[in-house]
């Protein structure tokens, strides 16, 4: 009686980040003597693991002053009128951000299909024997997503007339203040896949 003992075959594959992992294993078992024991066993293994981490921070800071000056008719026989000019500031900000981590995301789902075509034959075995061919595949996938967006926007303004003034005059003209003004305007758009 011929004993064929612990024939075991072991094909262990570990991958990282790849577009797939595509195996075929085939056992076989063939022409084995009476109260043999044999045993064929294939282990197909696919961890994948990806992190992506994405931090932004965008610090948006605008002051804005505008002064209109000041205007004087005095200390005269006949004034004229004073009148002030206008001041204006204006500024726009508009800022676009895209995140897109779908890519990374998707071959690491890809990776661990491991799309193995596994065959085994068992034939003319001895009676009484004992055998087996296994096939043990396992894939674990792990995607983490971090992101994190931080936006801070400080917004300064001041806007002042300035004085027209007519005083101390025997006829005086028209006394007329001019326009200070600011406009700002701050606008971000995201758009984040992962």
């Amino acid at each position: 009686m011929k004993k064929l003992l612990g024939m075991v075959l072991a094909a262990i594959m570990s991958v990282g980040l790849t577009a797939g992992l595509a195996g075929a294993s085939t056992g076989s078992i063939d022409t084995t003597g009476p109260d043999s024991e044999n045993y064929v066993r294939f282990e197909n293994e696919s961890d994948v693991d990806v992190d992506n981490d994405t931090d932004v921070n965008a610090d948006v800071v605008i002051d804005q002053n505008a002064d209109s000056g000041n205007a004087k008719v005095r200390d005269n026989t006949t004034g004229g009128n004073a009148e002030s000019g206008m001041a204006e500031n204006d500024n726009s900000l508009e800022a676009d951000l895209s995140i897109d981590n779908s890519s990374s995301s998707n071959a690491a789902l890809n990776g661990g299909n491991c799309g193995c075509d596994d065959e085994g034959r068992i034939n003319k075995t001895g009676p009484d024997s004992t055998n087996n061919i296994v096939f043990s595949n396992s894939h674990m996938v792990e995607v983490e997503n971090n992101t994190d967006v931080d936006f801070d926007v400080d917004v300064d303004q001041n806007a002042d007339s300035g004085d027209a003034t007519v005083e101390h005059n025997t006829t005086g003209g028209n006394a007329m203040s001019g326009s200070a003004s600011n406009t700002s305007s701050v606008m971000f758009s995201l758009s984040l896949t992962n």
